[in-house]
């Protein structure tokens, strides 16, 4: 098997993968996964497509993570993931969309009006 990439975004965050066949090997950024997300519910997040599938020791996965935080970068490289194991294998799409991992998250943040503290925070009235 060649190596299979995908990308996967959420919010400001921009995840490429490339996976290949291997141990169940993780790197981002150069940094083991544990390293990366701390956090085991993160790391949690990352690996739900391919425990769904039941192929987390199957692969070694490379990862190009930039942009946003630990949350939003944790669900881009998800997306990222299923993306590459729905390109590897195509009769898996239906098991990860039934999931909801072949979803990309449109919600991001609202842009700040001109005139307003926030994008929708307005100045506090005064009667006087």
């Amino acid at each position: 098997m060649e190596v299979v990439n995908a990308l996967g975004r959420r919010k400001s965050a921009i995840a490429r993968v490339y996976v290949s066949e291997g141990t169940g090997k993780i790197t981002i950024n150069k940094r083991d996964l544990a390293v990366y997300f701390p956090s085991g519910i993160l790391q949690y997040v990352v690996k739900q497509p391919l425990n769904k599938l039941g192929v987390a020791e199957k692969y070694d996965i490379k990862v190009n993570l930039c942009g946003g935080g630990f949350t939003g970068q944790s669900q881009a490289l998800r997306l990222a993931i299923a993306r590459a194991l729905v390109k590897i294998n195509p009769e898996d799409k239906a098991a990860l969309r039934a999931e909801g991992f072949m979803t990309r998250d449109p919600r991001a943040v609202e842009r700040k009006k001109p005139g307003r503290p926030k994008a929708r925070r307005r100045f506090q009235f005064s009667k006087r």
